[in-house]
């Protein structure tokens, strides 16, 4: 089922949804790891899940002459058949997401032919970062550069238009399409405006709806939605929610997420005197900020969960 078709069902009986993100797990641990990690979540029944992509990264390894040689590597391969195997599983959805970064034209091509064999009804597209050791961005060659030009292609397909035109008029995909969206911008936008500038063209291409990055100020989600709606963007807009569960993380996570840390969450978590009172504050504060948009009425409480179910299973039975 759609995601659209999920919030829309909901609407009617005035809930709000709960969903899940998770990380593919490390190159040579098994889809138990996975189960593992989801089997907590799942007496809240989320309509679907998603599965996070990593383009793969490289390496300088040394030679024995002293010379270097560069070795492609895939830290956490899989989210195809981690999508295959959660709907199989769990008898809900999944959601991969589709980056542009280490992809061409024709390898996203037969990723979505893959996923459609499969059933899979929805994507996140996302440009998706730079590899860990590069500073900028750059696209795979016969790759795309940006995100609404990985939408474009997903169109495509929807459509029944492919690369090769002699399969023009072929099946039509079904795919829903997901968007992100920054109530803080995106990192390399040079200002808010134009950063809603973007999200609207990728609306006007054919998204369906916005997932947005984490954030920590309820009012920056507020202002994000009411600029969008002002700028004619009605679409579903998801809040993405992360707990804050460790004191490193407000020096790590600003400069990676380009979001803010609020001032009175700061002030708590540095008081705390163990990674354990941490977490119970991050919690707490989440518990907080997902209480609030509930009430707002916000279509889905999405949240990252990034190795920390537990933490995050906690949260949704506080405000269930």
């Amino acid at each position: 089922m759609k995601i659209t078709e999920h919030i829309a069902n909901a609407a009617q009986s005035r809930q709000t949804l709960v969903s899940f993100e998770i990380l593919p797990p490390l190159k040579g641990k098994s889809i138990e790891s996975t189960y593992e990690h989801l089997d907590p979540l799942m007496e809240f029944k989320p309509p679907y899940v998603n599965v996070t992509y990593h383009r793969s990264e490289h390496m300088f390894k040394k030679r024995p002459d002293g010379s270097f040689e560069k070795v492609e590597i895939r830290k956490r391969p899989g989210t195809v058949g981690i999508c295959a195997a959660l709907m199989n599983h769990y008898k809900i959805d999944a959601v991969p997401h589709l980056i542009c970064g280490g992809f061409t034209r024709e390898e996203t091509e037969n990723a979505l032919i893959d996923l459609a064999y499969l059933g899979v009804d929805n994507v996140l597209v996302l440009r998706g970062d730079a590899p860990k050791n590069e500073s900028f961005f750059e696209a795979e060659p016969g790759g795309h550069r940006y995100a609404i030009d990985l939408l474009e292609q997903v169109a495509n397909m929807n459509n029944g238009i492919y690369l090769e035109k002699d399969l023009q008029g072929g099946v039509k995909t079904k795919f829903c399409i997901g968007v992100a969206g920054y109530p803080e911008k995106h990192a390399e936008a040079p200002n808010l405006q134009s950063d809603l500038a973007y999200l609207k063209k990728k609306v006007d291409a054919g998204a369906e709806y916005v997932v947005t990055q984490m954030f920590f100020d309820n009012q920056k989600y507020f202002d994000f939605v009411k600029r969008c709606r002002e700028a004619g963007i009605n679409i579903p807009i998801i809040p993405g929610l992360k707990p804050l569960t460790s004191k490193k993380q407000l020096n790590l996570l600003p400069p990676i997420f380009n979001v803010d840390i609020p001032t009175e969450l700061a002030s708590e978590m540095m008081k705390a005197k163990s990674d354990k009172d941490a977490e119970q504050i991050g919690t707490e504060w989440l518990i907080n900020q997902s209480k609030e948009l509930k009430k707002f009425g916000v279509p889905v409480l999405h949240y990252y969960t990034l190795g920390k179910s537990i933490v995050v299973r906690n949260v949704v039975a506080a405000i269930s």
